[in-house]
């Protein structure tokens, strides 16, 4: 299960969540096509669609509006955010974040391994301290 709390923030429609560990990044990973506000590290707010999120969190946006701290904001058809940029993501307050955050992943299952493999030199038909390798037996 993933730990999500909200956090005030200074605009009372939107509402902020932040969530821990790899569970974020699979949370992430599903909010392709819904419309965000990413605010980065340096104080600039991007808004835009996200097409994707990969594994080091890079965040790819389109029909994007960049707001640069103290500066007018800049209309881009897309854009790309390095993951280790990001302070937070504001989600809209439409967002079914029940259904987004029930953990759908195929649990694997551990196989058991044959004839002691890989489970140290002593135990199974293999390993041990064997017979004297690489001089002839007389």
């Amino acid at each position: 299960m993933i730990n999500v709390r909200a956090v005030p923030s200074t605009d009372e429609r939107k509402a902020v969540y932040e969530t821990a560990g790899n569970d974020c990044l699979e949370f992430l990973m599903k909010l392709n096509n819904e419309t965000v506000s990413i605010e980065l590290k340096n104080g600039t707010v991007v808004h835009g669609t996200i097409t994707g999120v990969d594994m080091s969190m890079n965040t790819h946006l389109k029909t994007v509006k960049m707001t640069v701290k103290n500066k007018d904001p800049v209309s881009l058809d897309s854009l790309s955010v390095r993951g280790n940029n990001v302070r937070c993501i504001i989600l809209p307050d439409s967002l079914p974040l029940d259904t987004l955050l029930i953990d759908d992943t195929p649990k694997s299952k551990k196989k058991k391994t044959e004839d002691g493999a890989g489970r140290g030199r002593g135990r199974g038909l293999r390993g041990g301290r064997g017979s004297a390798r690489g001089r002839s037996r007389r």
